[in-house]
């Protein structure tokens, strides 16, 4: 994927639940169709960390049910850095390894969004509003 599409209000509501869940990290499933993201399932961050979050296999397994069941594919994780830049951590890096889809961060501190996929190394992916 080369770029990852999302509409102002996504946006507007992946930054409120961000900035309503500090000082931990917030997470969620994009689901979309190719790089078009359509649907937002916001998800709990069961480590309930500033620097770390994990969704649980629970709501992981839901998230894919929803997907299937509004003909959807997940095209995305997201997840914020509460008071750093929404740069992949080390953490975040070795995850994506696992999980080959567009991760899309959120940065408590500038109040941006960045996307990233994994291919032999980490790139840096533009987010188009529509």
């Amino acid at each position: 994927m080369q770029k990852i599409k999302i509409s102002q209000l996504d946006k507007k509501i992946l930054s409120v639940y961000s900035e309503n869940q500090k000082p931990n990290e917030s997470c969620a499933i994009l689901f979309g169709k190719k790089d078009q993201v359509s649907d937002l399932f916001l998800v709990e961050n069961i480590e309930e960390s500033p620097i770390n979050f994990t969704i649980s296999n629970d709501q992981l397994i839901e998230g894919y049910k929803i997907a299937e069941e509004k003909e959807l594919d997940v095209i995305g994780i997201f997840h914020s850095h509460p008071d750093s830049d929404a740069f992949p951590s080390n953490t975040d890096k070795k995850f994506m390894q696992s999980n080959p889809v567009v991760w899309m961060i959120y940065s408590g501190i500038n109040k941006n969004f960045r996307a990233f996929v994994l291919e032999s190394d980490i790139i840096e992916i533009p987010i188009e509003e529509n």
